[in-house]
């Protein structure tokens, strides 16, 4: 068999996992079957984007060299892509110099993710999308603890040392525990009061983590309110303006800073790609992840929409899923070269990790019908050992 070449695009947790499954199942294997594998992204390093709340809270740094992580086998182009001709196996982009280029295909995965849903900019404070973003939330922060010390106007200090984080999935609750650690920590160090820091996460529903348990939900809830985090329920912040956010039920926050933690959308370039997309902006898949009306392009992690063939359910927007598509993935293109039954998409186990602060965590799973959870310190042993697995660190 001829060498092929398989292209993928975005650096993503289900690129680098896409690309750990072909170099384990095709290389070095006296199969017959050779592939060159060369990925694209616009950026030079992997983003661990569950992360964002780590350089908001601390400065830590969240990006991976993409040569670091794969330093053999894999070739690796910075570029944007702008276009996809399936007729032809072309694929055009634009170079990280500004050049037109293109790249031809055997075989093509799209990985491109998603984005942080972000707010409009009239709505005032800072949604934590990016590095950029993350950056301004911890200068702002860290400024606001530095006028806390020279004000005299006892209100104004209040405002100064409270932070509100307004959208309360597990990205919000991550930052707001990351947060309150942090800036306690802080204000200790510069002979302020502790006790005297707020942190409020706002939830526009009746209770925490959706995804599962009701027990669970409470059980997160409890952990945050004892390091400090003022949990509120059942309305939504609206705007935030002159250091007062407002809440969909009338009340008014003072605040030194809004963080708005709003969920994902689907990466907007895959409209431009010349793909089959639903009307959210979803790569339209098979079971065996092949894009519609395409062959030999194939798209998994968010910026598909995978549905379990067996269940009708789909895939969630988490690394988790991801990783385990790659997986899959592998095997379904070994298995379409050879021209054999490739495997089908199956959804993932309940699991999720959720970290509440530094050295806390919680891990729930469903499994034989039991509700398992694990809190504390190893719940945030398993917290960290998934995000690290998740960026190829372990």
């Amino acid at each position: 068999m001829r060498e092929q070449t398989c292209v993928i695009v975005g650096g993503g947790y289900a690129g680098i996992h896409t690309i750990k499954a072909l170099l384990k199942g095709f290389q070095g294997k006296p199969t017959g079957k050779k592939l060159r594998i060369l990925l694209i992204d616009k950026e030079s390093y992997h983003l661990r984007k569950v992360l964002l709340f780590k350089p908001a809270a601390g400065g830590e740094n969240i990006t991976i060299p993409l040569t670091d992580l794969f330093p053999e086998g894999v070739e690796f182009i910075q570029g944007t892509v702008t276009k996809v001709d399936s007729e032809s196996k072309q694929l055009h982009y634009t170079s990280a110099k500004g050049i037109a280029c293109s790249q031809n295909y055997d075989q093509l995965v799209i990985t491109v993710g998603s984005i942080v849903r972000q707010t409009d900019p009239d709505l005032g404070g800072i949604a934590l999308t990016n590095l950029q973003t993350a950056e301004q939330i911890r200068v702002q922060w860290r400024t606001n603890l530095q006028k806390a010390i020279h004000c005299q106007d006892e209100k104004e200090r209040e405002r100064h040392l409270s932070v509100a984080v307004a959208g309360a999935g597990i990205s919000g609750i991550e930052a707001a525990a990351e947060l309150v650690y942090t800036m306690k920590q802080e204000a200790k160090e510069q002979g302020l009061d502790p006790s005297a820091v707020k942190v409020y996460l706002l939830n526009a529903q009746e209770r925490l983590f959706h995804e599962g348990p009701a027990k669970v939900g409470r059980k997160i809830e409890h952990i945050l309110r004892n390091a400090g985090v003022i949990v509120r329920h059942g309305f939504k912040a609206l705007y935030e303006k002159d250091g007062r956010l407002t809440l969909s039920n009338g009340e008014q926050l003072a605040v030194g800073l809004s963080i708005w933690t709003l969920g994902l959308l689907p990466n907007p370039i895959l409209r431009t790609l010349g793909l089959a997309t639903t009307k959210e902006g979803q790569l339209i898949v098979d079971a065996c992840y092949r894009v519609q009306g395409t062959v030999g392009i194939y798209a998994i992690g968010d910026c598909a929409l995978i549905i379990d063939p067996t269940t009708g359910q789909a895939d969630r927007l988490t690394c988790k899923e991801a990783t385990a598509q790659a997986a899959r993935l592998a095997k379904v293109i070994s298995a379409d070269l050879e021209g054999t039954r490739a495997p089908e998409h199956a959804s993932f186990m309940d699991f999720f990790c959720i970290g509440l602060g530094p050295g806390r965590g919680m891990v729930w799973t469903r499994k034989w019908g039991l509700d398992l959870m694990i809190t504390g310190k190893l719940g945030w042993k398993v917290r960290k050992f998934t995000w690290d697995q998740a960026s190829l660190l372990q």
